[in-house]
């Protein structure tokens, strides 16, 4: 009884508030709830581009201040909430229920993760960033310095206000239109894990830059150095939640959106830094308004059937489909590519084959079963910089011939035929000249 009170209950609560229930919908990846979590409420207006950015794509974004008591990601074991903005470097513990722990399950569970950090991060932060495969110089004053790409300015004579223009050179994550204008950066950098394959650079800083206390001599060599020195690094994990993390909140600030750039050495000054177009190219990329797939249709059957058999036998000529879209950010539209293969696997691919394409989203070949039985996998796995991983598999028994589907004569056994009968007839005549022979 106390059971189906709480269903009930959960399910009021739930036709009463649908937003606690909304989640990531594969029908429409851009319908999401963010929440951002921001250290002082002076955020909201002066990163008020970077937010407007996101609201005018549909996206509903609730502000809470970190260390609010109210804070809850999920309720009644439902997310409440598709992505996460921390925009909160300096907060030593989130309020409510939040945690470190509580944010790695938010990624776990799919969701969409953006970090910002800057020379007070916190231990949490950098705990956070750490876990997705960031590592921050470990020194707490230490700020990115360059004294050859640096953005010349008649207040920031340190030489920590950097003028980037090392981007990954990826459509799918930055958008087809090239950034012309440098990105501005001040904040702290980031080295990679080497034991995280899915984290990289998509904004590294000049080969002379290092990473050291601009108010202090430097004594030693810095710990970060070149351009293995990460400004903007992104993650997308194998369960296709993605994640940035950036060593600058200043950078999405509506100041840095608004300045001019004049990079030192260069005698082309920018009216507008290249700051917005490129946040708003990779939010987009972050939340899945670009270079999301789904796969779906599935099918295969012998040549000249249409019907899905339940059991397929060797030598069989089979043919298989499937369909690809990608998500434009309004609509799935055919994806097209050539580098599609698909393994008739059983222990090991015996088969690997490249689908062919129609340009409307529909890849397929054709091949013959292998002359091996067993149970057998259709399976489609498909990774590629950028996009969503796809892993579709299918399985499907292959049996041998029967007793009376084998040839009754094999054209290469014709001699053994031959042999046989020569010696029975050998032995026939043997038999008739011994026994009647005197």
């Amino acid at each position: 009884m106390e059971n189906l009170r709480a269903i009930l209950f959960i399910t009021l609560i739930s036709a009463l508030c649908p937003s606690l229930t909304r989640s990531f919908s594969p029908d429409n990846p851009t319908d999401r709830r963010i929440l951002v979590l921001i250290d002082d409420a002076s955020i909201k207006s002066s990163h008020s581009l970077f937010f407007k950015s996101l609201q005018s794509r549909g996206f509903e974004l609730e502000f809470k201040l970190a260390d609010d008591p109210s804070i809850f990601v999920q309720r009644y074991g439902q997310y409440m909430y598709d992505g996460l903005i921390l925009f909160s470097p300096s907060a030593e513990k989130f309020g409510g229920s939040l945690d470190l722990a509580a944010v790695l399950d938010f990624v776990d569970s799919g969701r969409d993760l953006i970090l910002a950090a800057d020379a007070n991060a916190s231990g949490l932060i950098r705990n956070i960033a750490a876990e997705c495969g960031v590592d921050f110089d470990e020194d707490p004053s230490a700020m990115v310095i360059d004294h050859s790409s640096y953005a010349i300015s008649e207040t920031e004579g340190d030489h920590t206000l950097i003028a980037s223009d090392s981007f990954i050179e990826s459509n799918v994550i930055l958008g087809s239109r090239k950034i012309e204008a440098p990105v501005l950066f001040r904040g702290i950098g980031h080295s990679l894990s080497p034991d995280n394959s899915l984290v990289f650079k998509v904004l590294s800083a000049s080969p002379s830059a290092y990473s050291a206390n601009p108010k202090s001599t430097l004594v030693k060599p810095p710990s970060l150095a070149g351009s293995s020195i990460s400004l903007v690094s992104v993650m997308q994990a194998r369960n296709n939640a993605r994640i940035l993390i950036s060593g600058s909140l200043s950078m999405f600030s509506d100041r840095f959106y608004r300045s001019g750039v004049l990079k030192a050495g260069s005698s082309t000054k920018f009216e507008k830094s290249g700051n917005e177009q490129f946040l708003t190219e990779l939010s987009k990329w972050i939340f899945h308004e670009r270079g999301h797939l789904k796969v779906i249709n599935l099918k295969h059957h012998k040549i000249d059937e249409k019907e899905e058999p339940a059991v397929y036998r060797i030598k069989d000529d089979l043919e298989f489909s499937v369909e690809i879209y990608e998500w434009s950010g309004n609509s799935w539209v055919p994806y097209v590519t050539n580098d599609v293969q698909v393994q008739f696997y059983m222990m090991s691919p015996y088969v690997l084959k490249t689908l062919a394409t129609d340009q409307k989203g529909l890849y397929h070949t054709s091949f013959k079963v292998p002359d091996v039985y067993g149970v057998f996998q259709f399976k489609l796995e498909y990774h590629r910089l950028g996009y969503t991983s796809l892993s579709l598999s299918k399985q499907i028994p292959v049996r041998p011939f029967r007793h009376n589907e084998y040839e009754r004569f094999i054209t290469t056994a014709y001699p053994y035929y031959g042999a046989s009968f020569t010696t029975m007839a050998g032995f026939f005549i043997f038999s008739f000249a011994f026994l009647y022979h005197k």
